[in-house]
């Protein structure tokens, strides 16, 4: 009888330590979790347990990507760290989730208003955390979820707004440090005042970032937006306002956003066979999306240099730290306005619309009906639409200084904003205009004569032109490293002009950095130039190809957004018109 009894023994032991080691995605009432058990969702998707971050010798309990465990999407108990490795996991007579530590005080609850006699918390594939009766665990009605209480990162699916019934506000923060996951600085939030916008804001200077408010489309000027990994929805109801990232079915999964602890909101995607996280995008990502870089009534121009100037009809308030480039003085009125006879509106196009500092809303009138109102109300100084769609509607009023301005290069980011402007400054714009237009047109003349002697010019060397292999580019092609806008941008110093080495007609050229401390030459080709992306691609390749001892090496190319850009080795030993002819190249200006 003695060895069936070992026996049983023994594979009692086995079972215990078998079952230790298959991860579940369940807690049920009358279990604990202690420091080194973990939960797992079904799809082995995301896991749930202790953890201590970079260097830290604390313990926190929190969820991270089981493929990235280093990845950690959410903490628990960001405020209350264990400092030692036996606290664990349980549940409270109440039902509530609870965080225990050594001497048995609670470091962390869920903290529900309503009690649950049988309840069951489960790890899901989305990597929310929920909490309900064990009766109800196939139902999608939660008594308590993390998506509820979001730490620095918005997974797919997770909301980030406000829910108006209970008053509940999901918001990013950002950890102190790499080290540490208390809440940071950096705070990202769905700001539902008149319009919502999304900001980032910081808790020592305010506001870092904003979106532009919500136009019934899109956020004015956003740059976030639906990708190849998820989907971008906006809902506006009674009882809840939010934005969300839905996850679309393929090969990439999204982290999507971060709210990192240096202050910037970035969005991740990896793809299903690899471990590797991509950054697709950061925000802010250049100086015009900084949050009021020119100033009060001024325009943020990224394509221009410098990039702010003073609305139309406004002048430096300090023109001699703007001579500086320090323009956080902005901008002041030339002559003012106080609803005098002939006063009328600028129209500027493709903006994001100005911060909603002090503003009036009326969604039920017509765009003529706003001017109208505008015109009233002496200390209005702009309007536009508030919701563009169908051929827009609605008013949006602004009195005060105009805060925040960026202009696009294209038509899908930005709105139209209407100036007011006294009359005096409307009548010398429209004779600046006048005189414009009659340049242009004998620039046009002179042109299209050059034309035509390039035609003949070019009719005449046709045998030496260079067929082209097709107008589609193989991705094969391109052999070249592609270069993300964020690394040139901060290897450039933001295309500082103290970076500036020369220009060209087709664009300024910038001495750089990169993060591996290699010096490069950064050609920024003018977004006026005409080029099409076959057409840089093409010469991109043709350059590439083009390797020679005595020529600059082409090192990469970036084709984000509108940008064109080349990188090249830097040469320090001035150009080959420097030694030829002894010339001395100047700065752009």
């Amino acid at each position: 009888m003695e060895a069936p009894t070992v026996f049983i023994c023994l594979f009692i032991v086995c079972l215990s330590v078998f079952g230790l080691s298959i991860a579940t995605d369940t807690l049920s009432s009358g279990q604990s979790m202690k420091d080194g058990e973990t939960l797992v969702s079904s799809g082995q998707i995301f896991e749930l347990g202790f953890f201590s971050p970079g260097n830290s010798q604390n313990r926190y309990f929190g969820m991270w990507y089981k493929i990235t465990p280093e990845t950690v999407v959410w903490v628990a108990n960001r405020d209350n760290p264990l400092t030692d490795s036996h606290g664990f996991l349980t549940f409270s007579h109440d039902g509530d989730l609870a965080l225990v530590n050594q001497s048995k005080s609670v470091v962390w609850s869920s903290n529900m208003s309503r009690v649950l006699k049988n309840p069951v918390a489960q790890l899901l594939d989305t990597g929310n955390l929920v909490l309900r009766e064990s009766t109800g665990l196939n139902s999608d009605v939660y008594t308590w979820q993390s998506f509820d209480h979001p730490s620095d990162t918005l997974l797919p699916g997770m909301k980030l707004g406000w829910d108006l019934k209970t008053g509940l506000e999901r918001r990013l923060t950002s950890w102190k440090s790499m080290d540490d996951p208390s809440p940071g600085d950096y705070t990202c939030r769905l700001n539902i005042h008149g319009l919502p916008q999304v900001e980032l804001v910081s808790l020592r200077s305010s506001k870092k970032y904003r979106s532009g408010p919500w136009n019934g489309i899109q956020f004015s000027g956003a740059s976030v937006g639906s990708t190849a990994a998820t989907t971008s929805v906006f809902f506006y109801g009674e009882n809840e306002i939010f934005f969300v990232y839905e996850p679309r079915k393929g090969e990439f999964i999204a982290r999507v956003l971060t709210m990192n602890h240096s202050g910037l909101l970035q969005y991740y995607v990896a793809s299903q066979r690899s471990n590797a996280w991509n950054i697709m995008y950061s925000v802010p990502n250049d100086p015009c999306e900084a949050y009021s870089t020119c100033g009060a009534n001024s325009i943020c121009r990224i394509s221009r240099a410098p990039i702010c100037d003073c609305l139309k009809g406004y002048v430096p308030k300090s023109p001699e730290e703007w001579d500086l480039l320090i323009w956080s003085g902005g901008c002041t009125r030339r002559t003012p306005v106080n609803c005098s006879k002939g006063e009328g509106f600028l129209k500027l196009e493709k903006v994001k619309l100005p911060d909603l500092l002090e503003f009036w809303l009326n969604k039920n009138i017509s765009l003529k009906e706003c001017e109208a109102e505008c015109l009233k109300k002496c200390s209005c100084t702009a309007y536009a639409n508030s919701d563009v769609r169908e051929g827009g509607s609605g008013c949006l009023l602004w009195f005060g200084s105009l805060i925040d301005i960026k202009e696009y290069e294209e038509n899908d980011y930005g709105q139209t904003l209407y100036i007011r402007l006294p009359k005096s400054e409307l009548d010398f714009l429209h004779n600046s205009d006048k005189k414009r237009r009659m340049v242009i047109a004998a620039s046009i003349s002179a042109i299209a004569a050059l034309f035509l002697l390039a035609i003949v010019y070019f009719h005449q060397i046709w045998h030496c032109r260079i067929k082209r292999k097709g107008s589609k580019i193989k991705e094969e092609d391109v052999n070249l490293p592609l270069f993300d806008l964020a690394t040139i941008f901060k290897a450039t110093n933001g295309f500082s002009e103290n970076n500036l080495i020369g220009a060209g007609g087709f664009g300024p050229v910038y001495k750089g950095n990169l993060f591996t401390g290699q010096e490069v030459a950064v050609k920024r080709l003018s977004r006026n130039s005409g080029q099409g992306l076959e057409e840089f691609m093409n010469e991109t390749i043709l350059i590439a190809k083009l390797q020679h001892r005595n020529l600059v090496g082409l090192l990469g190319c970036c084709m984000e957004r509108e940008e064109r850009i080349l990188v090249y080795e830097y040469m320090q030993n001035k150009s080959l018109d420097y030694f030829i002819f002894g010339l001395i190249s100047r700065p752009f200006i």
